[in-house]
């Protein structure tokens, strides 16, 4: 395997951990938790740059960018779960790898959508969301708030894709788009949430939630899509979900369920053939 889809399934296996995390601190308001995580995630930029803070002079359209991937993609997401039942909210949400792997023609010379392409990533979103309902079926009518979970997906295809469109720059820099994104988000905190209430024994899991799934896993998906083929990427991205739902059974001493391993398969499958010649 390639190494930039190593570097893409380290991503998402911090990734399949917000999920757990984000119980832990559920009672904390979600602008604040995330400013904060990112704040610290933008810390991991220092060693990455060797206090070498150049790598931080990027085009303003770059970092207008980068603010628009983290800032653009949480903000958008949060607004939906508070507007719509939030399993149907993360479904949509989640077809974000799907639209890596559609929009990637259009947004990235030398990139063309298969018929092999297309038909893996409707199966990995099949698979996505056999292990994001249960194989329950979803009901509810319709919710304005699924706007915003779809606008989150596209962001977060868009970006993942535009990054690659941009002059080249230093993965180090994922730390400027963290920093201003955390920003925001805890002046988004501020106008729109009560004060958080934070515990002491919150702190070991908001710091495993700002090194791993909001700090260390954004800089290895831009080192991931500056090596790799971004629409073999976003196949694998569908086995967020489905660790995720792996690490929420685990978590609770649950035993995995055959809807569960029938989603494996699913998203295995599609990831074989999305990168099959």
């Amino acid at each position: 395997m390639h190494r930039s889809n190593w570097l893409a399934l380290g991503a998402i296996l911090l990734w399949a951990s917000l999920a757990m995390l984000g119980l832990r601190l559920s009672h904390l308001p979600p602008f604040w938790l995330t400013g904060v995580a990112l704040l610290m995630g933008s810390v991991i930029a220092l060693p990455l740059s060797r206090l070498d803070f150049s790598q931080w002079r990027l085009p303003l359209r770059t970092l207008a960018l980068g603010v628009y991937g983290l800032f653009g993609f949480h903000f958008l997401l949060f607004i939906a779960l508070r507007h719509a039942p939030p399993v149907q909210a993360n479904l949509v949400n989640y077809l974000w790898p799907l639209g890596m792997v559609v929009l990637a023609p259009l947004l990235l010379p030398g990139m063309r959508l298969t018929l092999r392409h297309a038909l893996a990533a409707g199966i990995g979103f099949a698979g996505a969301a056999l292990a994001i309902t249960g194989g329950r079926a979803v009901e509810g009518g319709l919710a304005w708030g699924y706007l915003p979970a779809l606008g989150s997906a596209f962001v977060w295809a868009s970006y993942s894709l535009l990054t690659q469109r941009e002059p080249p720059f230093s993965t180090s820099a994922i730390g400027l788009f963290a920093l201003v994104s955390g920003t925001l988000s805890l002046l988004c905190h501020v106008l729109l949430e009560p004060p958080a209430q934070v515990r002491s024994e919150d702190w070991p899991a908001l710091l495993l939630m700002g090194l791993g799934p909001l700090g260390a896993a954004f800089y290895l998906w831009d080192a991931a899509l500056k090596q790799g083929n971004p629409q073999q990427i976003g196949l694998l991205s569908f086995l967020t979900p489905l660790l995720s739902t792996l690490l929420l059974l685990w978590s609770s001493g649950q035993a995995v369920s055959l809807t569960v391993a029938g989603a494996a398969a699913l998203i295995v499958g599609a990831a074989w053939l999305g990168r099959a010649r």
